[in-house]
């Protein structure tokens, strides 16, 4: 890829090159792959690209292209080539080590998201404690009915002050002590709990967190390398005071007071058999970590621990969703009604429209 003479690399002989390049290599999408590259390396648009056809690259637009495309042309998933991944309404960073986000995955953040606006109100509208009496009320009465200080609602103050003797005039040459001035009550949303186990990415604890304002979310992953990652796209997103990742094995490092307040317990764990997981593209296999990948004999090892902590992380009624492979999803709901103690358990599609994400409810 030279730009000398006659031969200047516009972005149309370089979208037209590199299509043709990628085909060869056995793209299933070679023109989408060029497109997304090109866009990664100019910084248009893939609209923009198709208006701007006789824009030359510049020498280092070149070098960047010339790196990614040779790097795709060897296989590399385009996510960790460009270094980040579009997700339902948000853009994360993606790196090698780290499960790339799926589109499926969008289906079961769907699922999540029901039990997120099913949930009762978990936490109050206002900082610090709260009565008994005004816990997991409608949002309305918890904003109404508390006071900053966990009292009687403003309305009853108000109303009481106005009942009172008057207090005593001050002598204007003794003014009163200054007293500290009163801090302003910290307002929150009122909103529920969600656990995810094994963020990766955070794809799935970031788009409830940003989808529904309010909701507190913990994330956790047993890779290091994945809870740096879906820290660096939480607070590249603003969503710090959201959602907390965790390094953990399941929820052994979340904090135990939590334990049997979420309302959504959501996972897309390792589900592949172990024997088909040779059989993946070179793609996912060559690329992608294994720890995320492979979920035991009958894709199901994982799950069943996430079946065996469930009950102690679930408020009653709360939602257990996990993703998982279409030939064992079916037997995960067996497990689950075998378990006892659960309302439902219900099998949906993909997009698809294969067997894909689980769902089911606490009794209570």
């Amino acid at each position: 890829m030279s730009q000398t003479g006659q031969e200047t690399w516009t972005v149309k002989r370089m979208l037209e090159w590199t299509r043709g390049y990628l085909e060869r290599k056995g793209d299933e999408h070679p023109r989408l792959s060029a497109e997304w590259l090109i866009s990664d390396v100019t910084g248009l648009s893939r609209v923009q690209i198709y208006m701007n056809f006789d824009k030359p690259l510049t020498p280092a637009e070149l070098d960047a292209m010339h790196d990614a495309v040779v790097r795709r042309g060897r296989g590399e998933p385009l996510q960790y080539v460009t270094g980040e991944m579009p997700f339902r309404h948000i853009v994360l960073h993606c790196e090698r080590g780290v499960l790339i986000p799926r589109p499926e995955t969008e289906v079961l953040v769907d699922a999540a998201l029901e039990g997120v606006d099913a949930a009762p109100v978990t936490f109050p509208a206002i900082l610090g404690e709260v009565p008994e009496s005004t816990k997991n009320k409608a949002v309305g009465e918890d904003v109404k009915g508390a006071s900053p200080s966990g009292g009687a609602s403003f309305e009853k103050s108000a109303s009481a002050e106005s009942d009172a003797e008057p207090a005593e005039p001050t002598d204007p040459a003794e003014p009163a002590d200054p007293a500290e001035p009163a801090e302003p009550p910290v307002l929150v949303e009122p909103g529920c709990r969600v656990l995810e186990i094994g963020t990766g990415t955070g794809c799935i604890a970031l788009s409830i967190a940003s989808e529904r304002s309010g909701t507190r979310v913990v994330a956790t992953d047993l890779s290091s390398q994945a809870v740096a990652l879906a820290t660096r796209n939480r607070d590249a997103l603003g969503l710090e005071n959201a959602v907390t990742v965790v390094e953990s094995d399941l929820a052994s490092a979340v904090d135990p007071d939590l334990m049997g307040t979420f309302s959504v317990l959501v996972s897309n764990p390792p589900y592949i058999p172990s024997a088909v997981v040779p059989t993946l593209p070179q793609e996912v296999i060559g690329y992608e970590p294994g720890l995320a990948l492979d979920g035991g004999e009958d894709g199901l090892d994982v799950f069943r621990r996430i079946l065996e902590l469930a009950p102690q992380a679930l408020a009653p009624g709360g939602m257990l969703c996990c993703e998982l492979f279409e030939d064992n999803v079916g037997t995960a709901a067996e497990l689950v009604r075998a378990q006892g103690g659960w309302a439902s358990a219900e099998v949906r599609e993909d997009l698809t429209h294969r067997p894909r994400v689980l769902v089911a409810m606490r009794e209570g």
